[in-house]
């Protein structure tokens, strides 16, 4: 049987704390480097031909996804050479809209269709990376030339399966699946603001 942290109920505040930084620890060290390289060269070259990024996730993934237009918008265009264009497709009305109207399934590939064109990215986020509208939104970003790339936990799901580029965190607890994707989402935004930064002598001088 597969053991999932946490592993019982009898322990310590401090040491559960020791546990769960553990876990996060080991699961974020073992992130694919050259996958991460290959989804800045993504992100790098999509805000440079001014095309968007859209994001899109569920729950607590909603808010790393909706997150994301903070961070890179305001962040990493703040001191920068760089412009990101980032929409969550996260809008109440819209979400509520489609879901009545249409299908929960299509929220995401419903927008992705009006909205979206070729040189366009999907960051989808999804920690069993089997949410259905995930799924639809990805196979629907891949059939109008859109690159899909998904940061997912536990064993991927089929979205690790179908993106395009996929940021795997092996763990089988979603604390540490959404941990791990929202640093993730502040890291990349982070070091594209330092490579792109106006003026290399800000670096250290300078709030992030």
């Amino acid at each position: 049987m597969k053991k999932y942290f946490p592993y019982n109920s009898d322990s310590s505040l401090e040491k559960f704390t020791q546990e769960y930084s553990k876990n996060l620890h080991d699961a974020f060290k073992n992130i694919d480097s050259n996958i991460m390289r290959l989804v800045l060269e993504a992100l790098l070259k999509n805000i440079k031909s001014r095309h968007t990024i859209y994001s899109c996730g569920n729950g607590g993934s909603s808010s790393i996804a909706d997150h994301l237009v903070c961070d890179f918008v305001k962040g990493a265009a703040n001191d920068s050479t760089i412009d990101p264009r980032v929409v969550p497709l996260l809008s109440t009305p819209m979400l509520t809209a489609i879901a009545n109207d249409i299908s929960y399934d299509e929220v995401f590939a419903f927008q992705i269709k009006q909205y979206a064109t070729e040189g366009d990215i999907l960051l989808s986020i999804s920690s069993s990376g089997n949410s259905e509208n995930i799924i639809r939104a990805i196979e629907e970003a891949k059939s109008l030339g859109v690159l899909t790339i998904s940061f997912v936990g536990f064993d991927g799901g089929r979205a690790k399966e179908i993106s395009d580029l996929c940021l795997h965190i092996s763990s089988n607890n979603y604390g540490i699946c959404e941990d791990a994707h929202h640093a993730l989402m502040h890291i990349f935004a982070q070091y594209l603001r330092v490579i792109s930064i106006d003026d290399k002598k800000k670096i250290g001088s300078i709030p992030f």
